[in-house]
């Protein structure tokens, strides 16, 4: 992964997948994607604050509905989230501008559909995709939940089973 923003926001994800997320991206740009193609992770872990916004939006505040998850329901809130968007170097100059939340785009003329390219490796490691919910479609997000649910995830940190940095604790 070369991305400094995508790295950024890799590294404050949870200890638990944080290596995980940055190898993955990696793995995918230099086997799966073309050279003129990134994967930048535009979400992860998320504030209470920001969580509460997101949650608003199109309730209380102007907007379309975009979540159904209240701080500490969504696996954003726990760092074992994060959404993403492919970056094209369209003209090949180096600069990754044009961004792509098509599902359907192949780029490459591969055969595979580009978000499948990073959608399936990380569904291998155990993750979910979001384009599987059942509530509202979510293509650019993948988690990690390891089997626990985000009720016992907010009952771990509420109990203070957390790491120095603040991070729930996962066996």
């Amino acid at each position: 992964m070369k991305d400094l923003i995508s790295i950024q926001r890799a590294n404050l994800l949870h200890p638990k997948i944080r290596q995980e997320v940055i190898d993955t991206i990696t793995s995918i740009e230099a086997n799966s994607l073309p050279s003129n193609a990134k994967v930048r992770i535009v979400q992860g872990i998320r504030t209470k604050a920001e969580q509460d916004a997101l949650y608003a939006q199109g309730r209380t505040k102007a907007g379309k509905i975009v979540t159904n998850a209240k701080f500490g329901q969504s696996l954003h809130s726990w760092g074992l989230a994060f959404d993403f968007v492919i970056m094209y170097d369209k003209d090949n100059n180096g600069t990754f501008e044009a961004l792509s939340w098509d599902t359907n785009y192949d780029f490459d003329k591969d055969g595979i559909k580009d978000w499948q390219e990073i959608v399936k490796p990380f569904k291998q490691l155990g993750y979910t995709w979001g384009g599987d919910f059942k509530s509202i479609s979510d293509s650019p997000h993948l988690e990690k939940s390891f089997g626990l649910n985000w009720r016992v995830l907010l009952a771990k940190h509420n109990a203070g089973q957390v790491d120095n940095n603040g991070y729930v604790l996962i066996p």
